[in-house]
């Protein structure tokens, strides 16, 4: 594969916790690839590294070991901690399981918060074409104790897309949704690929959420196992069956 088809690589990703016995191996070098313009699903068993993964090629958390490139740039080579806020800012969308939205602002304020951090105008016609996508025309100036969790989301979903982000991170984000709210959003992270162009990296424990994904990456022990392409919700079920009852 070729550099320029790649929005996310990662070369021998290495992360432990701990010293002595109580030693842990999160990522046990690790070598990905997350395409431009494809929706990524990364899977495993309780403690396989999958969030620490996401977090390290992420720029949230430094690995012990390796390199990762955010399309240029080489993140592991950035030790100023301020180069890595603005590569995320500017650069990367996150959506997590927790909405991380400020309680005090409206959902317009909250999406556009990273333009305000920066210190410069927001693109209007992304900004519209994002909001009416997320279909929050009439919650605009609702704050966030005034919206449903997937109003709530979905604003949260606005804010990491409106900057045009080259990757867009979610950890979870359908954990704390109901199954319709839940469908609302992955159709939503679908489309974003399909119609915008994004590249979307996704950490779940839903087999039906990955059926979502152009792609399943599976981890088992902190080292990338297997991955299948066009995947069934059926399909993720029995791969990860099959990992849970190796790791038994």
């Amino acid at each position: 594969m070729t550099e320029t088809t790649a929005a996310v690589r990662a070369s021998g990703i290495a992360k432990r916790y701990g010293a002595g016995d109580s030693r842990v191996v999160a990522l046990a070098g690790v070598d990905v690839e997350f395409r431009r313009g494809e929706f990524t699903a990364i899977m495993g068993p309780s403690g396989s590294g999958k969030s620490t993964l996401m977090h390290c090629v992420a720029g949230l958390d430094r690995a012990d070991e390796g390199t990762v490139w955010i399309g240029d740039t080489e993140v592991t080579a950035l030790r100023d901690d301020d180069a890595l806020t603005r590569l995320r800012r500017d650069r990367v969308g996150f959506v997590f399981q927790a909405f991380n939205l400020l309680p005090t602002l409206t959902a317009l304020e909250n999406i556009t918060l990273p333009f305000d951090l920066a210190g410069r105008k927001h693109d209007q016609e992304t900004l519209d074409a994002v909001i009416a996508a997320l279909n929050l025309q009439n919650r605009l100036h609702h704050r966030p104790s005034q919206l449903s969790g997937g109003q709530q989301q979905r604003v949260a979903c606005a804010r990491a897309l409106v900057t045009r982000p080259e990757v867009v991170f979610a950890d979870e984000p359908t954990g704390a949704l109901d199954s319709a709210a839940s469908a609302e959003l992955l159709g939503f992270l679908r489309r974003s690929v399909d119609a915008l162009g994004r590249t979307v990296a996704m950490v779940t424990h839903e087999p039906s959420a990955a059926a979502y994904a152009d792609r399943v990456l599976f981890l088992k022990d902190g080292c990338l196992m297997d991955e299948i392409h066009a995947p069934t919700a059926d399909s993720v079920l029995e791969r990860m069956k099959s990992l849970e009852k190796a790791a038994a």
